[in-house]
């Protein structure tokens, strides 16, 4: 278990805040308003711009603090004592303070017109039945990017130098799948900002529960499936999204 200090609390600050930023942004330039959002909008370019920007901070940042910029991410590595459980709530902390300050950034920058998009705060579509299905949807999301973190970044006999590529490329598929059906969050802090700022909160069950249950069943099939009987304590850190 490693320790943490200042720089990895300011690591996971600045990464989520431009992780929250740059997805608010391509959120309110490229998603349609109005009554039916998941038509008209290009989702292929949102969630290029995701990924490229969570490749982006991993490379950055994950020296520094392992670059998890979401608590779903930092609940796995908790559950797998890969990080102390005070460092892991400073973590969380730092990470939701960051998602208020990116949405913030988009709000002084594109005010009027990312209004509309509510600075990029996700919301279940129509075409799920409620806040239920959405909830599954962040989870299972949330299960395939956090199973992709601890399957390659913390497994010993993984290629880590992969991992930010891996985590980037998955974050890209599930953002083009799940983006017209729940704004594919599956980070409770890249949701949590935007919705204080806009006032829109979207339901707490899809995007809080949802990517936590994902994150836990990602971690239980990695210790029960993927890496049975690995040692619990690992010596590097850990990137996420």
């Amino acid at each position: 278990m490693q320790d943490r200090g200042l720089a990895a609390y300011i690591a996971e600050l600045v990464g989520t805040m431009f992780l929250t930023f740059m997805i608010g942004m391509v959120v309110s330039l490229y998603v349609a308003t109005g009554g039916s959002p998941q038509f008209g909008s290009d989702f292929v370019a949102v969630a290029l711009v995701q990924g490229l920007t969570l490749f982006a901070l991993i490379q950055i940042l994950g020296g520094v603090s392992g670059a998890h910029l979401n608590p779903a991410v930092t609940t796995a590595a908790a559950i797998m004592k890969r990080i102390d459980p005070i460092d892991a709530i400073v973590y969380v902390l730092a990470q939701l303070s960051g998602g208020v300050l990116g949405a913030l950034m988009v709000k002084g920058l594109i005010e009027d017109e990312g209004r509309a998009a509510n600075y990029g705060a996700p919301s279940v579509s129509d075409m799920l039945s409620g806040n239920f299905a959405g909830m599954i949807g962040e989870a299972i999301g949330a299960f395939l990017i956090v199973s992709a973190v601890v399957a390659v970044a913390l497994n010993t006999k993984a290629w880590r130098e992969w991992a930010p590529l891996t985590i980037g490329l998955v974050f890209t598929s599930a953002v083009i799948v799940f983006g017209p059906l729940t704004g594919a969050s599956f980070n409770p802090a890249r949701w949590f900002g935007p919705a204080l700022v806009s006032g829109e909160w979207g339901g707490v069950w899809p995007y809080v529960v949802g990517p936590l249950l994902g994150a836990v069943l990602a971690t239980a099939f990695y210790k029960f499936v993927l890496a049975p009987g690995e040692p619990e304590e690992e010596p590097e850190k850990a990137p996420g999204g």
